[in-house]
């Protein structure tokens, strides 16, 4: 087998978890064709117990501790040294090292990167096919950011999104592909890279619909009477806040007036203060950390997206509608996913829409929803078939050195 590097931000495992979802299937699918080798980052204390587990999948392997606030003060280097706060964020000495012995033991003929921090890491003379998966365009997220925050932090936030696009042009121009979540994604790339069009491309996720299944017998985690509407997520992300603050301020007041046992759980690891706030709210439940988000999505009455800030496709939605849920989203939550509202899953563009839009579902459930949105995840969005798309980029070919640490 030829060998390949895969260098990601965040340790791709568990496979059902947030952002490591894409990023493990994406692993197991190159370890059946390559001999691969891992080295990522490990922010979170819990997740070194997954590490044996990836040692078992891969060859050599190198598992970067990142404590997160430690990390932020060390990006304030980047506004001295002008690059984007981003890569100081990522930097770490003993990653580039190790990437740079094993390239020397190693004949590693292909790279996959995943996400645009951990193309710093590529060797100076690296003589691979090298293909970076972005995701998403970071770049205008944190324009998005930027938009929502009050000065000075906006002017951080414009900054960070001039520099990160000014780099992810920069990698794409050195990549030998640059791939992306949506082909809307990959579309709005290359009007903001068009000298790089051509290597611009994409793989949608996919959802382990038998994991994410109705059929599953999960216990019930809500007391009887309640009528639940869920949201899942990674609770320390901005975005995520940014929604549930956003729904539990503007549209719950609304569902509660015409439904008093509706109850707004907001299911998800490390909730920020913000989000614990809400706990004291009436109507509004906190959870944190669960074991399974899946019995919270099964037994809700129906999940909610109702996302300001978003780029590419939201897991969260498509987990829900393999669940067989009634979904209700906004249209940020809605990109990259080419559902049919009002068939698949239901659209809001606004908190009274989102209001009158749940309180219809609370008051006579749409039996047609849940079917059509499982259909339309098993139809677009299966792992195996997605991720084919990916193996023409790491044909055999001989690729030209690597001109410099990017």
């Amino acid at each position: 087998m030829d060998h390949l590097l895969f260098l990601a931000h965040r340790i791709p495992y568990p496979p059902n978890k947030g952002d490591k979802i894409r990023s493990y299937h994406l692993l197991r699918h190159l370890c059946r064709d390559f001999h691969v080798h891992l080295g990522c980052f490990v922010d979170d204390e819990q997740d070194w117990a997954h590490v044996e587990t990836l040692k078992a999948m891969c060859g050599e392997t190198y598992f970067a501790r990142l404590a997160p606030a430690q990390a932020r003060l060390k990006s304030l280097g980047g506004l001295l040294r002008g690059e984007p706060l981003t890569l100081a964020y990522y930097r770490h000495a003993g990653l580039s090292r190790w990437v740079g012995q094993l390239a020397a033991r190693q004949p590693v003929e292909r790279m996959l990167v995943f996400s645009s921090a951990m193309a710093q890491f590529v060797p100076q003379q690296a003589r691979a096919t090298r293909v970076i998966d972005f995701v998403d365009i970071d770049s205008d997220k944190w324009a998005q950011y930027a938009a929502r925050k009050p000065w000075p932090a906006r002017l951080i936030y414009q900054r960070e999104a001039r520099r990160l696009l000014h780099y992810e042009r920069r990698i794409a121009a050195q990549f030998d592909a640059a791939l992306f979540v949506s082909p809307a994604e990959a579309q709005l790339f290359r009007s903001l890279a068009p000298l790089q069009a051509d290597k611009v491309g994409h793989f949608c996720n996919g959802v382990d619909a038998q994991y994410f299944s109705q059929q599953l017998a999960l216990a019930d985690p809500y007391p009887p009477g309640e009528q639940a509407i869920v949201f899942t997520g990674a609770m320390d992300y901005w975005p995520n806040i940014d929604a549930v603050v956003w729904f539990a301020d503007a549209v719950l007041p609304a569902i509660l007036a015409r439904h008093p046992a509706a109850v707004f759980y907001i299911v998800g690891s490390r909730p920020a203060a913000a989000v614990r706030a809400l706990a004291g709210r009436a109507g509004v439940r906190v959870t944190g950390t669960v074991a399974d988000v899946r019995p919270y999505v099964a037994h809700a009455q129906l999940a909610v997206a109702p996302l300001r800030i978003a780029r590419g496709i939201q897991n969260k939605v498509l987990e829900a509608m393999a669940m067989g849920k009634p979904v209700i989203v906004s249209a940020q939550a809605l990109e990259g996913i080419d559902a049919q509202p009002g068939r698949d899953l239901m659209l809001a563009h606004d908190a009274h829409e989102f209001a009158a839009l749940v309180n219809a579902q609370l008051a006579q459930p749409d039996a047609a929803l849940g079917p059509a949105a499982r259909r339309l995840v098993l139809d677009q969005f299966d792992w195996n078939r997605n991720l084919r798309r990916i193996d023409h980029w790491f044909a055999a070919r001989t690729a030209a050195p690597a001109q410099g640490v990017l």
